[in-house]
Protein backbone atom coordinates (compact mmCIF):
# COMPACT_ATOMS: atom_id res chain seq x y z
CA UNK A 1 0.00 0.00 0.00
CA UNK A 2 1.07 2.84 -0.95
CA UNK A 3 2.31 5.45 2.37
CA UNK A 4 -0.47 8.40 1.98
CA UNK A 5 1.24 12.08 2.39
CA UNK A 6 1.12 13.79 5.27
CA UNK A 7 -0.27 16.55 3.33
CA UNK A 8 -3.43 14.71 2.99
CA UNK A 9 -3.48 13.58 6.96
CA UNK A 10 -2.86 17.05 8.09
CA UNK A 11 -4.54 19.89 5.55
CA UNK A 12 -2.89 23.02 5.50
CA UNK A 13 -2.89 26.00 3.33
CA UNK A 14 0.26 27.77 2.27
CA UNK A 15 -0.24 31.64 1.88
CA UNK A 16 2.79 33.68 1.02
CA UNK A 17 5.43 31.22 2.58
CA UNK A 18 3.28 31.43 5.91
CA UNK A 19 1.70 28.19 7.36
CA UNK A 20 -1.35 28.57 8.13
CA UNK A 21 -3.51 26.76 11.03
CA UNK A 22 -5.81 24.22 10.69
CA UNK A 23 -8.91 25.10 9.38
CA UNK A 24 -10.91 23.20 12.42
CA UNK A 25 -8.58 24.06 14.62
CA UNK A 26 -9.81 28.25 15.22
CA UNK A 27 -10.66 29.32 18.97
CA UNK A 28 -14.20 30.44 18.54
CA UNK A 29 -16.57 31.61 21.94
CA UNK A 30 -19.01 33.78 22.68
CA UNK A 31 -18.70 37.06 24.03
CA UNK A 32 -21.46 39.84 25.57
CA UNK A 33 -23.46 42.14 22.89
CA UNK A 34 -21.70 45.69 23.12
CA UNK A 35 -24.57 48.50 22.85
CA UNK A 36 -23.32 51.62 21.31
CA UNK A 37 -23.71 53.84 24.67
CA UNK A 38 -24.92 57.07 22.64
CA UNK A 39 -27.75 55.07 21.16
CA UNK A 40 -28.71 52.84 24.15
CA UNK A 41 -29.04 56.15 26.30
CA UNK A 42 -31.73 57.59 23.56
CA UNK A 43 -33.36 54.48 23.65
CA UNK A 44 -33.67 54.71 27.65
CA UNK A 45 -34.85 58.41 27.18
CA UNK A 46 -37.66 57.24 24.57
CA UNK A 47 -39.05 54.38 27.04
CA UNK A 48 -38.63 56.92 30.20
CA UNK A 49 -40.79 59.12 27.51
CA UNK A 50 -43.04 56.79 26.74
CA UNK A 51 -43.88 55.63 30.22
CA UNK A 52 -44.40 59.50 31.32
CA UNK A 53 -46.77 59.43 27.99
CA UNK A 54 -48.90 56.28 28.92
CA UNK A 55 -49.01 57.56 32.99
CA UNK A 56 -50.33 60.55 32.16
CA UNK A 57 -52.81 58.91 29.24
CA UNK A 58 -53.87 56.51 32.41
CA UNK A 59 -54.33 59.95 34.23
CA UNK A 60 -56.30 61.76 31.59
CA UNK A 61 -59.24 58.57 31.25
CA UNK A 62 -59.19 58.47 34.98
CA UNK A 63 -60.05 62.09 35.56
CA UNK A 64 -62.64 62.06 32.17
CA UNK A 65 -64.08 58.67 33.69
CA UNK A 66 -64.68 60.82 37.01
CA UNK A 67 -66.04 63.37 35.11
CA UNK A 68 -68.38 61.08 33.23
CA UNK A 69 -69.78 59.57 36.39
CA UNK A 70 -70.12 62.60 38.07
CA UNK A 71 -72.31 63.79 35.09
CA UNK A 72 -74.16 60.83 35.10
CA UNK A 73 -74.69 61.41 38.70
CA UNK A 74 -75.67 65.29 38.30
CA UNK A 75 -77.13 64.51 35.37
CA UNK A 76 -81.22 66.23 35.47
CA UNK A 77 -84.12 65.70 33.19
CA UNK A 78 -87.11 67.40 33.13
CA UNK A 79 -89.83 65.97 34.72
CA UNK A 80 -93.37 67.63 36.72
CA UNK A 81 -94.52 68.26 39.93
CA UNK A 82 -97.37 65.03 41.14
CA UNK A 83 -97.49 66.84 44.18
CA UNK A 84 -101.02 67.80 42.87
CA UNK A 85 -102.08 65.17 40.91
CA UNK A 86 -104.55 62.48 41.72
CA UNK A 87 -103.62 59.17 40.80
CA UNK A 88 -104.50 55.85 42.33
CA UNK A 89 -102.57 54.37 45.39
CA UNK A 90 -102.75 50.63 44.78
CA UNK A 91 -103.10 47.90 42.35
CA UNK A 92 -106.02 46.98 44.35
CA UNK A 93 -107.70 50.23 42.87
CA UNK A 94 -108.04 48.36 39.83
CA UNK A 95 -110.31 46.05 38.19
CA UNK A 96 -107.75 43.84 37.19
CA UNK A 97 -108.15 41.62 34.11
CA UNK A 98 -105.85 38.25 35.05
CA UNK A 99 -102.03 37.95 34.14
CA UNK A 100 -99.21 36.52 35.04
CA UNK A 101 -96.71 38.63 37.95
CA UNK A 102 -94.28 41.16 35.62
CA UNK A 103 -91.11 39.62 34.89
CA UNK A 104 -87.97 42.13 34.03
CA UNK A 105 -86.32 41.83 30.85
CA UNK A 106 -82.98 43.03 31.92
CA UNK A 107 -79.80 44.12 29.34
CA UNK A 108 -82.03 42.83 26.73
CA UNK A 109 -84.41 45.01 23.61
CA UNK A 110 -86.71 42.39 23.89
CA UNK A 111 -90.24 44.26 25.52
CA UNK A 112 -91.77 43.10 22.20
CA UNK A 113 -91.53 39.81 23.63
CA UNK A 114 -92.34 39.87 27.12
CA UNK A 115 -95.47 42.17 26.37
CA UNK A 116 -96.57 40.21 24.23
CA UNK A 117 -96.25 37.20 25.75
CA UNK A 118 -97.50 38.48 28.68
CA UNK A 119 -100.67 39.24 26.37
CA UNK A 120 -100.53 36.08 24.71
CA UNK A 121 -100.88 34.22 28.49
CA UNK A 122 -103.61 36.63 29.61
CA UNK A 123 -105.74 35.21 26.36
CA UNK A 124 -104.90 31.60 27.17
CA UNK A 125 -106.23 32.00 30.59
CA UNK A 126 -109.32 34.23 29.25
CA UNK A 127 -110.41 31.78 26.46
CA UNK A 128 -109.61 28.71 27.90
CA UNK A 129 -108.62 29.30 31.69
CA UNK A 130 -105.61 27.60 31.50
CA UNK A 131 -102.61 29.52 33.20
CA UNK A 132 -99.52 28.28 31.64
CA UNK A 133 -96.07 30.52 31.64
CA UNK A 134 -94.49 31.08 28.53
CA UNK A 135 -91.00 31.36 27.34
CA UNK A 136 -89.98 34.91 25.85
CA UNK A 137 -86.90 33.54 24.47
CA UNK A 138 -88.24 30.85 22.48
CA UNK A 139 -89.74 33.37 20.34
CA UNK A 140 -86.58 35.51 20.57
CA UNK A 141 -84.46 33.11 19.67
CA UNK A 142 -86.06 32.26 16.70
CA UNK A 143 -86.74 36.02 15.67
CA UNK A 144 -83.20 36.45 15.61
CA UNK A 145 -82.51 33.90 13.20
CA UNK A 146 -85.38 35.37 10.93
CA UNK A 147 -83.42 38.69 11.53
CA UNK A 148 -80.61 36.88 10.56
CA UNK A 149 -81.59 35.20 7.73
CA UNK A 150 -83.15 38.36 5.95
CA UNK A 151 -79.74 40.15 6.25
CA UNK A 152 -77.95 37.33 4.55
CA UNK A 153 -80.79 37.43 1.82
CA UNK A 154 -80.75 41.19 1.69
CA UNK A 155 -76.99 41.00 1.21
CA UNK A 156 -76.95 43.14 4.52
CA UNK A 157 -79.41 46.06 3.55
CA UNK A 158 -81.66 45.02 6.63
CA UNK A 159 -82.14 46.67 9.79
CA UNK A 160 -79.99 44.55 12.91
CA UNK A 161 -81.14 45.38 16.23
CA UNK A 162 -82.75 43.48 19.14
CA UNK A 163 -86.22 45.31 19.12
CA UNK A 164 -89.32 44.27 17.02
CA UNK A 165 -92.52 44.41 16.98
CA UNK A 166 -95.83 42.35 18.48
CA UNK A 167 -96.52 40.95 15.52
CA UNK A 168 -93.42 39.16 15.39
CA UNK A 169 -94.32 37.21 18.18
CA UNK A 170 -97.52 35.57 16.82
CA UNK A 171 -95.77 34.97 13.34
CA UNK A 172 -93.00 33.34 15.39
CA UNK A 173 -95.86 31.11 17.40
CA UNK A 174 -97.74 30.44 14.40
CA UNK A 175 -94.11 28.99 12.37
CA UNK A 176 -92.42 27.14 14.91
CA UNK A 177 -94.87 27.41 18.14
CA UNK A 178 -94.15 27.98 21.58
CA UNK A 179 -92.78 26.16 24.86
CA UNK A 180 -93.40 26.75 28.83
CA UNK A 181 -90.63 29.49 30.73
CA UNK A 182 -90.04 26.28 32.93
CA UNK A 183 -89.23 24.12 29.80
CA UNK A 184 -86.63 26.96 27.90
CA UNK A 185 -86.05 29.71 30.23
CA UNK A 186 -83.27 31.18 27.77
CA UNK A 187 -81.09 32.08 30.08
CA UNK A 188 -77.34 30.61 31.06
CA UNK A 189 -76.45 33.34 33.60
CA UNK A 190 -76.59 31.78 37.43
CA UNK A 191 -77.96 34.80 38.16
CA UNK A 192 -80.97 34.04 35.73
CA UNK A 193 -81.09 37.47 34.70
CA UNK A 194 -81.05 38.23 31.00
CA UNK A 195 -78.25 40.03 29.62
CA UNK A 196 -78.25 40.27 25.72
CA UNK A 197 -75.68 42.37 25.36
CA UNK A 198 -72.84 40.48 24.70
CA UNK A 199 -74.17 38.04 22.25
CA UNK A 200 -75.95 40.41 19.93
CA UNK A 201 -72.51 42.03 19.42
CA UNK A 202 -70.80 39.18 18.65
CA UNK A 203 -73.88 38.35 16.08
CA UNK A 204 -73.54 41.86 14.79
CA UNK A 205 -69.88 41.41 14.72
CA UNK A 206 -70.13 37.82 12.63
CA UNK A 207 -72.49 39.25 10.32
CA UNK A 208 -70.44 42.48 9.51
CA UNK A 209 -67.42 39.70 8.50
CA UNK A 210 -70.01 38.13 6.74
CA UNK A 211 -70.51 41.15 4.58
CA UNK A 212 -66.91 42.58 4.31
CA UNK A 213 -66.04 39.17 3.10
CA UNK A 214 -69.03 39.24 0.28
CA UNK A 215 -69.57 35.79 2.17
CA UNK A 216 -73.15 34.75 1.82
CA UNK A 217 -73.36 30.92 2.50
CA UNK A 218 -76.86 31.14 4.14
CA UNK A 219 -77.24 27.80 5.86
CA UNK A 220 -73.55 28.33 7.43
CA UNK A 221 -74.00 31.79 8.35
CA UNK A 222 -77.28 30.55 10.57
CA UNK A 223 -75.75 27.32 11.99
CA UNK A 224 -73.03 30.33 13.26
CA UNK A 225 -75.81 32.33 14.84
CA UNK A 226 -77.27 29.64 16.31
CA UNK A 227 -73.81 28.39 17.94
CA UNK A 228 -73.88 32.16 19.24
CA UNK A 229 -77.11 31.84 20.73
CA UNK A 230 -76.99 28.66 22.27
CA UNK A 231 -73.80 29.71 24.38
CA UNK A 232 -75.79 32.25 25.76
CA UNK A 233 -79.32 31.23 25.68
CA UNK A 234 -79.23 27.68 25.46
CA UNK A 235 -80.68 25.71 22.71
CA UNK A 236 -84.17 25.56 22.13
CA UNK A 237 -86.00 21.98 23.03
CA UNK A 238 -87.73 20.53 19.49
CA UNK A 239 -89.34 17.90 21.68
CA UNK A 240 -90.30 17.86 25.10
CA UNK A 241 -92.57 16.42 28.03
CA UNK A 242 -95.28 18.23 29.29
CA UNK A 243 -97.68 16.70 31.77
CA UNK A 244 -96.74 13.66 30.77
CA UNK A 245 -97.16 13.77 26.83
CA UNK A 246 -94.00 14.43 24.36
CA UNK A 247 -94.83 17.42 22.16
CA UNK A 248 -93.07 19.58 19.83
CA UNK A 249 -92.99 23.21 20.00
CA UNK A 250 -95.91 23.32 17.36
CA UNK A 251 -98.28 20.50 19.01
CA UNK A 252 -98.03 22.81 22.30
CA UNK A 253 -99.74 25.50 20.64
CA UNK A 254 -102.51 23.46 18.16
CA UNK A 255 -103.06 20.98 20.97
CA UNK A 256 -102.42 22.14 24.41
CA UNK A 257 -102.96 26.36 24.09
CA UNK A 258 -105.43 26.05 21.41
CA UNK A 259 -104.49 29.43 20.55
CA UNK A 260 -105.65 30.43 16.85
CA UNK A 261 -102.98 33.73 16.98
CA UNK A 262 -104.93 34.88 13.79
CA UNK A 263 -107.46 35.98 15.81
CA UNK A 264 -105.20 39.52 16.28
CA UNK A 265 -105.33 42.35 14.99
CA UNK A 266 -102.76 45.46 15.36
CA UNK A 267 -104.33 48.96 15.09
CA UNK A 268 -102.66 52.45 14.51
CA UNK A 269 -103.98 55.65 14.13
CA UNK A 270 -101.80 58.12 11.96
CA UNK A 271 -102.92 60.80 9.09
CA UNK A 272 -99.91 59.37 7.10
CA UNK A 273 -102.45 56.34 5.52
CA UNK A 274 -106.41 56.42 4.57
CA UNK A 275 -108.51 55.32 7.78
CA UNK A 276 -109.81 52.08 7.79
CA UNK A 277 -107.11 50.33 5.03
CA UNK A 278 -103.94 48.09 6.05
CA UNK A 279 -100.61 49.79 5.98
CA UNK A 280 -97.41 49.11 6.40
CA UNK A 281 -95.53 50.69 10.07
CA UNK A 282 -92.89 52.44 9.13
CA UNK A 283 -89.92 51.83 11.74
CA UNK A 284 -87.08 49.88 11.76
CA UNK A 285 -87.99 47.37 14.75
CA UNK A 286 -90.69 46.68 11.74
CA UNK A 287 -87.52 45.39 10.03
CA UNK A 288 -89.75 42.93 7.77
CA UNK A 289 -91.85 45.55 6.61
CA UNK A 290 -95.09 44.28 7.74
CA UNK A 291 -98.31 46.01 6.17
CA UNK A 292 -100.80 44.01 8.81
CA UNK A 293 -101.04 47.36 11.00
CA UNK A 294 -105.07 48.45 10.28
CA UNK A 295 -105.29 52.06 10.30
CA UNK A 296 -108.41 54.16 12.31
CA UNK A 297 -109.14 57.72 13.63
CA UNK A 298 -108.14 58.47 16.72
CA UNK A 299 -111.51 58.27 18.49
CA UNK A 300 -111.95 54.82 17.50
CA UNK A 301 -108.40 54.02 18.51
CA UNK A 302 -108.97 55.09 21.93
CA UNK A 303 -112.34 54.01 22.18
CA UNK A 304 -111.12 49.98 21.11
CA UNK A 305 -108.42 50.04 23.85
CA UNK A 306 -111.31 51.41 26.74
CA UNK A 307 -113.76 49.36 25.47
CA UNK A 308 -111.43 46.31 25.00
CA UNK A 309 -110.28 46.47 29.66
CA UNK A 310 -114.01 47.13 30.25
CA UNK A 311 -114.96 44.01 28.60
CA UNK A 312 -112.29 41.98 30.19
CA UNK A 313 -109.79 41.38 27.08
CA UNK A 314 -106.32 42.64 28.17
CA UNK A 315 -104.63 45.26 25.55
CA UNK A 316 -101.05 44.89 23.75
CA UNK A 317 -99.81 48.78 23.42
CA UNK A 318 -96.25 49.72 21.96
CA UNK A 319 -95.59 53.74 21.82
CA UNK A 320 -93.24 56.27 24.11
CA UNK A 321 -92.18 56.13 27.24
CA UNK A 322 -89.50 59.13 27.29
CA UNK A 323 -91.66 61.98 28.19
CA UNK A 324 -91.47 64.28 31.11
CA UNK A 325 -95.10 62.84 32.22
CA UNK A 326 -94.15 59.27 32.89
CA UNK A 327 -92.05 58.74 36.20
CA UNK A 328 -90.97 55.35 37.42
CA UNK A 329 -90.66 56.81 41.02
CA UNK A 330 -94.35 58.16 41.13
CA UNK A 331 -95.47 54.49 38.97
CA UNK A 332 -97.49 57.07 36.33
CA UNK A 333 -97.76 58.73 33.44
CA UNK A 334 -99.70 61.47 32.10
CA UNK A 335 -99.85 64.19 29.43
CA UNK A 336 -98.79 67.83 31.76
CA UNK A 337 -100.24 70.81 30.58
CA UNK A 338 -97.05 72.05 29.56
CA UNK A 339 -96.85 69.83 26.43
CA UNK A 340 -100.26 70.26 25.70
CA UNK A 341 -103.50 70.65 27.47
CA UNK A 342 -105.76 67.28 27.87
CA UNK A 343 -108.55 68.59 25.88
CA UNK A 344 -106.37 69.87 22.90
CA UNK A 345 -105.31 66.68 22.43
CA UNK A 346 -106.46 65.06 18.97
CA UNK A 347 -105.64 63.41 15.51
CA UNK A 348 -103.20 66.18 14.86
CA UNK A 349 -101.00 66.74 17.87
CA UNK A 350 -100.96 62.79 17.62
CA UNK A 351 -99.15 63.63 14.24
CA UNK A 352 -96.97 66.04 14.57
CA UNK A 353 -95.60 64.12 17.73
CA UNK A 354 -95.31 61.36 15.39
CA UNK A 355 -93.75 63.18 12.59
CA UNK A 356 -90.87 65.15 14.29
CA UNK A 357 -89.82 61.97 16.19
CA UNK A 358 -91.42 62.91 19.88
CA UNK A 359 -93.21 60.13 19.79
CA UNK A 360 -91.29 56.88 19.01
CA UNK A 361 -91.79 53.18 19.04
CA UNK A 362 -89.91 52.45 22.33
CA UNK A 363 -91.51 49.92 24.26
CA UNK A 364 -94.29 47.29 24.21
CA UNK A 365 -96.60 46.85 27.44
CA UNK A 366 -99.38 45.23 28.42
CA UNK A 367 -102.88 46.70 29.78
CA UNK A 368 -103.99 44.46 32.77
CA UNK A 369 -106.75 46.70 34.06
CA UNK A 370 -108.52 49.83 34.81
CA UNK A 371 -110.17 52.06 37.34
CA UNK A 372 -111.96 55.69 36.80
CA UNK A 373 -111.35 58.63 39.42
CA UNK A 374 -113.74 61.30 38.65
CA UNK A 375 -113.70 62.12 35.07
CA UNK A 376 -109.98 60.59 34.47
CA UNK A 377 -109.61 57.11 33.22
CA UNK A 378 -106.04 54.68 34.77
CA UNK A 379 -105.25 52.04 33.12
CA UNK A 380 -102.93 49.32 35.07
CA UNK A 381 -99.84 48.45 32.56
CA UNK A 382 -97.50 45.58 33.35
CA UNK A 383 -93.99 46.59 31.81
CA UNK A 384 -90.76 44.71 31.92
CA UNK A 385 -88.90 47.52 31.51
CA UNK A 386 -85.72 49.14 34.26
CA UNK A 387 -88.22 52.41 35.08
CA UNK A 388 -91.53 50.25 35.96
CA UNK A 389 -89.08 48.85 38.93
CA UNK A 390 -88.26 52.24 40.49
CA UNK A 391 -91.88 52.89 42.49
CA UNK A 392 -93.77 51.80 44.63
CA UNK A 393 -95.37 48.73 42.95
CA UNK A 394 -92.04 46.54 40.83
CA UNK A 395 -93.31 45.77 37.85
CA UNK A 396 -96.50 48.20 37.03
CA UNK A 397 -97.33 51.90 35.71
CA UNK A 398 -100.58 53.90 35.87
CA UNK A 399 -101.13 55.65 32.94
CA UNK A 400 -104.04 58.00 32.34
CA UNK A 401 -105.69 58.30 29.11
CA UNK A 402 -104.41 61.53 27.95
CA UNK A 403 -100.52 59.47 28.01
CA UNK A 404 -102.42 56.64 25.93
CA UNK A 405 -104.23 59.11 23.52
CA UNK A 406 -100.82 61.01 22.96
CA UNK A 407 -98.34 58.76 23.06
CA UNK A 408 -99.34 55.08 22.77
CA UNK A 409 -98.82 54.35 18.67
CA UNK A 410 -99.36 50.69 18.31
CA UNK A 411 -102.03 48.26 19.66
CA UNK A 412 -102.74 44.61 19.90
CA UNK A 413 -106.20 42.95 20.78
CA UNK A 414 -108.91 40.64 19.65
CA UNK A 415 -110.24 40.67 16.70
CA UNK A 416 -113.60 40.34 18.67
CA UNK A 417 -113.54 44.17 20.46
CA UNK A 418 -112.95 45.90 16.83
CA UNK A 419 -115.69 44.13 14.64
CA UNK A 420 -117.23 47.68 14.37
CA UNK A 421 -114.59 49.53 12.64
CA UNK A 422 -112.38 46.71 10.93
CA UNK A 423 -113.63 46.17 7.71
CA UNK A 424 -111.79 43.09 6.71
CA UNK A 425 -110.00 40.71 8.67
CA UNK A 426 -106.56 39.11 7.31
CA UNK A 427 -105.77 35.40 8.14
CA UNK A 428 -102.39 35.32 7.70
Amino acid sequence: MKPKSMFSIIPVIIFSGLLALPLYGQDLKYRPVEFDPALKEMKEANEDNRDEILDETEQIRDQQKDEEKRERENRKILAIDWSGIRKPTALDDFKQIWHFPPTRQYLTGTCWSFSTTSFLESEIQRQYGKKIKMSEMFTVYNEYLYKAQRYLEERGDSFLGQGSEANAVTKVWKNYGVVPRDIYPGVIALDGRFDHSNMFKEIKHYLAWVKEHDYWDQELALNSIRVIMDRYLGQPPQHFIYEGVEYNPKEFLEEVLWLDVNDYVALLSTLKFPFYEYCEFEVPDNWWHSSDYYNVPLDDYYNVIETAVKSGYSVLLGGDVSEPGIEGTEDAAIIPAFDVPREMINQESRELRMENKASTDDHGIHIVGHKKIGKDNWFLIKDSGSGAYRGQFPGYYFYRADYIKLKMITVMVHKDIVQKVVKEFREE
